[in-house]
């Protein structure tokens, strides 16, 4: 990326914040560097670049300065609508192919609000994150009332004797997961319409990521998510972590799957005996510009205007 930063440390001078604008299967997301800096992306700067066409993203990856030994940045995730999210595996895997270009490196750990996560890029291109572990206990997740069996809850949409969907898989991933198992393609659904009520469903206190998953085979499902403050994406990386989790929980695939996202291709996920969950796909760059973090106007790398929020 590069080492310009808005305050920078260094010069005390106020300059932009570089940023690569790319996507993980589908998954938009933007790279944002701060490190050097005391600078933070603000909500209303985040939902500013949101809105513009040509910045549109999920989630926006902000590097920091490491604070903990060990690792190599504190990584921040915004949605669309200005939240912090825990976790984001499609945008870690962007955030590990814009360090292995910077600094010809392949292995990284990263701190987030969730946890440390370990990511490296593999011979093949492919990035490979270790997610951690699942979370079940209701109270983890967290759920706003007690359910022993999260592999199934008491939560429905529609007539109570003919529901459309119900009985959803819950987890957290780092951030809470209910995964609703529908028998039928999973684009005959209006999730556009389901997501937003069940995102901010009662039972969910802190929201929740709505997703719908068809198993196809004893390794694969296809899914479809609605990401808790951001809406309909192309690819949820932690949500195919929470299905397969969820599948294998429930003895619908096995702990090894392939994840077919809206987006096309797959996440190929795998659920090891020790409990930690790896996520494998791509990541790829688009473009690059600078930013600034406080009204999220930006302008594209050799370009001369900036582009105000709307």
């Amino acid at each position: 990326m590069s080492d310009l930063s808005a305050t920078d440390r260094r010069t005390g001078q106020k300059t932009a914040i570089p940023f690569a604008r790319m996507n993980g299967l589908g998954n938009e997301i933007l790279v944002a560097d701060l490190r050097g800096t005391a600078a933070r992306i603000r909500p209303e700067a985040a939902r500013a670049l949101a809105a513009a066409p040509e910045t549109r993203f999920d989630q926006i990856m902000a590097l920091h300065d490491a604070r903990s030994d060990g690792t190599d940045a504190f990584v921040r995730i915004l949605n669309a609508d200005g939240s912090e999210a825990g976790a984001c595996g499609n945008g870690t895997r962007c955030v590990v192919a814009a360090l292995v270009s910077e600094t010809g490196r392949t292995a990284f750990t990263f701190e987030t609000a969730a946890g440390l996560l370990n990511a490296h890029e593999r011979p093949d291109g492919l990035i490979c994150v270790d997610m951690g572990t699942p979370r079940f206990l209701w109270n983890e997740i967290p759920l706003a009332e007690p359910f022993h069996d999260t592999r199934a809850i008491e939560l429905q949409i529609g007539p109570i004797d003919a529901p459309i969907l119900h009985s959803p898989s819950v987890v957290s991933m780092g951030n809470p997961h209910a995964i609703f198992w529908v028998e039928a393609d999973v684009w005959s659904y209006a999730l556009d319409r389901f997501g937003p009520i069940l995102e901010n469903h009662p039972i969910f206190p802190d929201r929740a990521n709505i997703s719908l998953a068809r198993v196809t085979g004893p390794a694969s499902l296809d899914l479809r998510t609605w990401e808790r403050g951001a809406g309909l994406t192309g690819a949820c990386g932690s949500a195919a972590c929470a299905a397969a989790v969820a599948a294998a929980r429930t003895r619908r695939t096995g702990r090894g799957v392939a994840v077919r996202v809206p987006a096309g291709g797959e996440l190929l996920i795998e659920w090891r005996e020790d409990d930690h969950v790896l996520m494998t796909g791509p990541a790829q760059w688009e473009w690059s510009g600078r930013l600034d973090p406080e009204t999220g106007a930006f302008w594209r790398d050799g370009r001369d205007a900036v582009a105000e929020p709307a």
